[in-house]
């Protein structure tokens, strides 16, 4: 059976939005848009690439899946991270695409929580959700999520979407690991606790 794990960019107090550029996400007047960039060293990049190897599916929310295909589709094969995003299967929450173009792509099929446990019981690996907040925000409300993997930055926005928002009930973590990068970002692996 495979887990899900979010993997998540976020600031100090929570805010994922608007991470790799300027324009990327501006909803609410958000204008912090690229606060991500100057705090990216090889310590992350090691860890992204080293995350690949359990990873066997993704699970997308519509505009993430927008912005990725944007991108990674384009990049060499030589890239780790695109040659893994271009051949692992991807899944997509969208209640308006049909034709997903980028190889391996597929709409999730049915509502959400019996899709994602389906997805979840049929092989083995982990299942990562990369951005995706209001995806996110529906699979903590349905318990889907197994574990969190955040890369926490040390700043502070005030202002943006947060990663955590209203939740149902208190959820209990336990920590997996710890690591500190160059630039101050503290890359932390987090499993819930059943």
């Amino acid at each position: 059976m495979r887990t899900l794990t979010v993997i998540e960019f976020v600031t100090l107090d929570g805010v994922m939005q608007g991470l790799g550029s300027p324009d990327e996400d501006r909803d609410g007047g958000f204008e912090h848009g690229g606060w991500g960039g100057p705090y990216f060293d090889e310590r992350q990049a090691a860890a992204a690439v080293e995350g690949l190897a359990s990873t066997t599916a993704y699970l997308f929310g519509r505009r993430t899946y927008e912005k990725m295909i944007g991108f990674w589709p384009a990049q060499p094969d030589d890239n780790p991270m695109a040659a893994h995003l271009n051949a692992t299967p991807k899944y997509v929450a969208t209640g308006t695409l049909t034709d997903l173009t980028w190889h391996n792509a597929r709409v999730l099929d049915g509502p959400l929580g019996p899709a994602v446990r389906k997805l979840k019981a049929d092989g083995d690996g982990t299942v990562a959700v990369l951005g995706s907040g209001v995806l996110v925000q529906e699979l903590i409300a349905e318990d889907l999520v197994d574990g969190y993997r955040l890369f926490l930055h040390p700043l502070l926005l005030g202002t943006g979407k947060r990663l955590f928002r209203g939740m149902a009930a208190p959820v209990r973590l336990q920590l997996v690991d710890c690591t500190p990068t160059s630039t101050g970002v503290v890359m932390l692996s987090y499993d819930l606790l059943r």
